[in-house]
């Protein structure tokens, strides 16, 4: 999977009001602090995927809606052990239409990724207590997730 991220070296955004970019910025940290992600642009969409990628997370079972979706197949990727790149893109804030962004979509993704964190976490405690707590959340045993930077691979 290849993220084209706004928030890695070499990345930007142009024209965005300062509340739009606190918003993005805010629900990016949100996500990588209490998913435990490595992940600096997980609510991106410009992304390219491999069709066994797409097989291997279960896109049938996605159930969210809005921006959350992205940060939702960015877990499942990483859920699944696959290999995750992000590469700095200029994202430019259109100039005809508007945005979809709204309170509910902002309050969608607080709630969905707030869950995931307790149960990610809540799952990290009970390894740790000795129990396994492991594949619980997709179901079948995790594999430790691998992330690569462009630097490191060259594509």
């Amino acid at each position: 999977m290849v993220v084209g991220s706004r928030y890695v070296p070499g990345g930007t955004v142009r024209n965005w009001p300062v509340h739009r970019r606190a918003l993005s910025v805010g629900a990016n940290t949100y996500a990588r602090l209490l998913l435990g992600i490595p992940v600096h642009d997980a609510t991106a969409g410009f992304r390219v995927y491999r069709a066994d990628a797409l097989r291997a997370m279960d896109t049938a079972a996605v159930a969210s809606q809005g921006y959350c979706f992205q940060v939702d197949l960015t877990l499942r990727a990483l859920d699944q052990g696959l290999r995750v790149v992000e590469v700095p893109v200029t994202f430019v804030e259109r100039e005809v239409g508007t945005s979809k962004m709204d309170d509910a979509i902002v309050r969608e993704a607080a709630v969905r990724v707030g869950v995931w964190g307790a149960r990610r976490r809540w799952r990290q405690v009970r390894r740790i207590l000795g129990g396994t707590g492991a594949g619980e959340r997709r179901g079948g045993p995790r594999r430790s997730p691998r992330w690569h930077h462009l630097e490191e691979d060259h594509l």
